[in-house]
């Protein structure tokens, strides 16, 4: 990715205090049931990934119902 790009992802992001997003706790709940070791994740846990790759400027925007995007910029 060229510097200055973005990448988007768009999923029911938990919150980060893990307390008020439940249809993302209830879909991390479906994972771990599901699949061994499975779970959702924060927004914290996005970003810190993005910024392990390089990415410089990251934000969580809350969108509507249980939906965010964390957006990276590279």
């Amino acid at each position: 990715m060229p510097e200055g790009g973005a990448h988007i992802v768009y999923d029911a992001i938990i919150d980060d205090d893990r307390s008020k997003n439940v249809f993302g706790l209830m879909m991390s709940l479906n994972m771990l049931i599901e699949t061994p070791g499975g779970f959702d994740y924060t927004g914290a846990d996005c970003m810190g990934w993005m910024q392990e790759i390089g990415f410089k400027e990251t934000r969580v925007e809350h969108l509507i119902g249980p939906d965010s995007m964390v957006i990276g910029i590279k």
